[in-house]
């Protein structure tokens, strides 16, 4: 894969670095010099998949990254349970970095199990979004929660975001011949349309590969496409995310040119 690094504005050094509002809208825009971010889920929930898309847009837009891959083994573990927990971070930023980084400052968590075996990573701060359709009472009690952590003030540390993301691609994909079942695998594109908005990532990349990916399934590439795009156009009208957030390409480590990603 080969991505073109364009130039970035200059920011200094730091955490959170400025703040504007968009032009034409009421959201804040912040300026950030570098992100860690973790999607978690079932081995079905396509989080590999996610941090792909989201780690190749990253390449292309021009920040430097490091990404931590990690799965259960592939005699998976029963749905919803903490063996079977699978999660990929990363690290971006508009400067050299070495390491895809410990403390997450945002999680992706589609389920309890995903919540429970990755909250103790997080700092005080960090931001948490919850696809709270999975937070069942079953789905609780398989890894141990008494009471849902969304009720019970447990995550008041956090910035929580609980978004019904499984209704929500439901929702979006209601004009498509699909079963409930076969909408809801597109969850993880909706998360994917969510945080490529709340961190301004290209999108037409993640579209050109759904469209080869399912090129003999048309009508699957375009209920992916519809799902990411669905997350995307949420971010941008919900009242919860009142805030997205910028990363400069990494310019002073890499200048412009053609990179190649090799794996």
């Amino acid at each position: 894969m080969t991505s073109q690094v364009s130039s970035p504005t200059e920011q200094a050094d730091g955490s959170a670095v400025g703040e504007q509002r968009k032009p034409g809208g009421t959201k804040d825009v912040r300026r950030l010099d570098r992100v860690i971010i973790r999607f978690a889920g079932d081995s079905g929930d396509g989080m590999q998949l996610t941090g792909d898309r989201f780690t190749s847009e990253t390449a292309s837009f021009g920040n430097d990254l490091s990404t931590l891959p990690n799965f259960p083994a592939e005699i998976r573990a029963p749905a919803g349970t903490l063996p079977g927990v699978s999660s990929f971070q990363l690290h971006f930023a508009d400067h050299d970095i070495l390491t895809p980084g410990d403390a997450p400052n945002v999680l992706v968590a589609m389920n309890p199990a995903a919540l429970k075996a990755n909250i103790g990573d997080l700092p005080r701060g960090a931001e948490i979004i919850v696809n709270t359709d999975e937070f069942t009472k079953r789905a609780l009690q398989k890894v141990g929660y008494d009471a849902s952590p969304l009720d019970d003030g447990s995550l008041d540390a956090y910035g929580l975001h609980p978004v019904p993301l499984t209704t929500l691609t439901v929702e979006s994909l209601k004009e498509f011949d699909l079963s409930r079942k076969e909408a809801e695998r597109s969850k993880n594109m909706f998360a994917l349309g969510l945080l490529s908005w709340m961190y301004h990532r290209p999108t037409e990349g993640t579209e050109k590969f759904l469209r080869s990916k399912f090129a003999k399934k048309p009508e699957i590439a375009a209920a992916n496409i519809a799902a990411f795009r669905a997350g995307w156009n949420f971010g941008e009208t919900t009242e919860d995310f009142a805030v997205s957030y910028e990363v400069a390409p990494a310019t002073r480590a890499f200048p412009t040119g053609t990179y190649r990603n090799i794996s």
